[in-house]
């Protein structure tokens, strides 16, 4: 008699695919927590794999639109600091980097394409 043990479900390697790619590329915006501005992170990811995975490459464009977007958020903040509302701005620009930085790799690991709010299209 030949006994068979059942299969088990082979699991992915982390990486292994699109989505996790899409997501990396989306949460790469919260390097600014380090210092380095929000953009560096989804124009690398970008750069790397737009060619050859078109969900990152969707995914590259709209998280680096928003930081863009961001960066020009926060550089008017910064200005606008002077009379008081720039600390306001400031940190309402810097609660959404985080927010819909998470919001976007949580939607892209389940295979989503996410749209971010309140982003100027500058690469299409």
């Amino acid at each position: 008699m030949d006994e068979t043990l059942p299969q088990q479900p082979t699991s992915k390697s982390f990486g292994s695919s699109e989505n996790d790619w899409a997501m990396l590329t989306h949460l790469s915006g919260l390097i600014c927590v380090v210092g380095i501005p929000s953009f560096v992170g989804p124009l690398v990811f970008w750069l790397i794999k737009k060619n050859e995975m078109p969900v990152v490459d969707r995914a590259g464009k709209e998280a680096l639109n928003f930081h863009l977007t961001m960066l020009i958020a926060l550089i008017v903040s910064a200005v606008l600091t002077v009379v008081v509302v720039g600390f306001i701005t400031l940190i309402g620009a810097s609660l959404m980097i985080l927010i819909f930085s998470i919001i976007a790799g949580v939607e892209a690991n389940k295979g989503n394409d996410y749209t971010y709010p309140l982003t100027i299209r500058f690469i299409k």
